[in-house]
């Protein structure tokens, strides 16, 4: 049996943990340069507010209804999911993070710890509000798939917040009452492909033979859809690792690229202010690939411009850098962007974003070197600063010690001051648990 573990309006939780005069109030949160709504309440949700909306385009009914409007503030989201999850790794022998807000427990060979599911789920839900304040739903069945439908059923209809679909006679009403789009693995296109065949709900998928969707849902993992759909479990699992700082992270295996981008809060133009949004993305690509073990081969500086300008022509530019060696080294991948930077960067032309990409990963402890390159004789020194920065970090906060390449502007009281490349955020609450400066006060 799996649990699927999903907060409740996740970005929206965290706020109301540190304002809970926001309980029953509608509020909302914007993504990266207060774009658009990435996340809402259940109150909000009931004024008609819908994902993605544009925040210009709902600001005068947002002032007209009194919506607690918030910047995204990941540091906090961030630490409020480890928390989450640390939780929940008292639960069950094994933990896949799937998503921020999402996690799965393999509860195999727990009969008789939880002999009572509908229970165990409550108490789960109960633990987590109690040590995080962050409220929950699961779902409870024997495969990933059922288990994510018993999640989006608990979250509509149960009263308690905990649903278990654990056989045929419970999952089969189940899936006749819900759409074949909303069916996990299945997605929009498919969803339309089998809607315009007259297979219109999930019972209707389950009913057809296993080669049918085989055939008609992409080969094998059709085939293995059709398994999960019928109580037997094919779905991979990757549970979650603890790293040397006893923290649970996902599994390395997962990854095969990752990602640092974000939006100006207006153009720019300087090649200096580039070059620190760059180093500044790398180092936060960097420290995570360090968490997970892995060091990288490629690294793609990325530049964007006007997407809305009248102007033709591609408004992604790219440029790659191939390293001799991969490495998760912040200086050498800092040296290696700031040159694709150069290449790829024209003067005069107004930049909207920027970013990274760290790709071509592999395991840091089994590095493929150079076939006409020694090992740098200070290599084991750079491994030893990076891990000990990393530490610095994570104990005092995010930039503390870095690169000057970063840029090195601090405001009053010795913080990181906000870059001239910083996208909006007028409405960004505390870093409420991992900002010294910024620690919730009580009283």
């Amino acid at each position: 049996m799996y649990a699927l573990v999903d907060c409740n309006n996740f970005y929206v939780s965290c706020e109301r943990v540190f304002a809970p005069q926001l309980a029953g109030r509608p509020v909302v949160v914007l993504s990266n340069n207060d774009g658009c709504l990435i996340s809402r309440s259940d109150e909000a949700k009931a004024l008609g507010l819908k994902m993605g909306e544009p925040y210009h385009l709902v600001r005068p009914l947002l002032e007209q209804q009194q919506v607690r409007v918030f910047s995204s503030n990941y540091a906090l989201y961030g630490d409020m999911s480890r928390r989450v999850v640390q939780v929940l790794s008292n639960f069950a022998a094994e933990l896949e993070i799937y998503s921020i807000d999402e996690a799965f427990l393999d509860f195999s060979g727990m009969s008789l710890l939880a002999p009572d599911l509908p229970a165990y789920g409550i108490r789960v839900k109960k633990t987590v509000l109690k040590h995080t304040g962050i409220p929950t739903c699961v779902g409870i069945a024997p495969t990933k798939t059922l288990a994510k439908l018993a999640n989006r059923l608990a979250r509509r209809q149960a009263t308690t917040g905990v649903l278990v679909l654990s056989t045929s006679e419970q999952w089969e009403p189940a899936l006749a009452a819900t759409p074949v789009a909303d069916i996990w693995g299945v997605g929009r296109r498919y969803g339309r492909k089998l809607q315009e065949m007259g297979i219109l709900t999930g019972a209707a998928l389950a009913a057809l033979p296993e080669h049918w969707l085989r055939r008609h849902l992409g080969g094998v993992v059709g085939q293995q859809l059709w398994h999960e759909l019928h109580g037997q479990p094919c779905q991979g699992w990757n549970p979650a690792e603890w790293d040397e700082d006893d923290q649970l992270q996902p599994a390395a295996s997962r990854r095969h690229s990752i990602t640092c981008t974000r939006s100006f809060g207006r153009p720019q133009h300087e090649a200096a202010v580039l070059a620190e949004a760059i180093a500044t993305f790398v180092a936060r690509a960097a420290e995570k690939m360090r968490r997970q073990g892995l060091s990288a081969h490629l690294i793609t500086v990325i530049l964007g411009t006007d997407r809305y300008a009248p102007t033709a022509g591609p408004t992604t530019h790219t440029g790659v850098v191939s390293l001799p060696v991969s490495t998760n080294d912040t200086a050498a991948l800092t040296q290696a962007a700031l040159h694709g930077l150069h290449r790829l960067r024209r003067p005069g032309t107004a930049y909207h974003r920027a970013g990274v990409l760290l790709s071509g990963l592999e395991p840091a402890a089994q590095a493929q070197l150079g076939l006409f390159a020694a090992p740098a004789a200070d290599q084991p020194r750079r491994q030893q600063l990076m891990a000990t920065m990393d530490k610095l970090n994570a104990r005092f906060g995010r930039q503390l010690v870095g690169l000057a390449a970063a840029g090195v502007a601090k405001d009053a009281n010795g913080q990181p001051k906000a870059p001239a490349w910083a996208g909006r955020s007028a409405y960004c609450s505390p870093r409420y648990t991992t900002g010294w400066h910024e620690l919730w006060r009580v009283g």
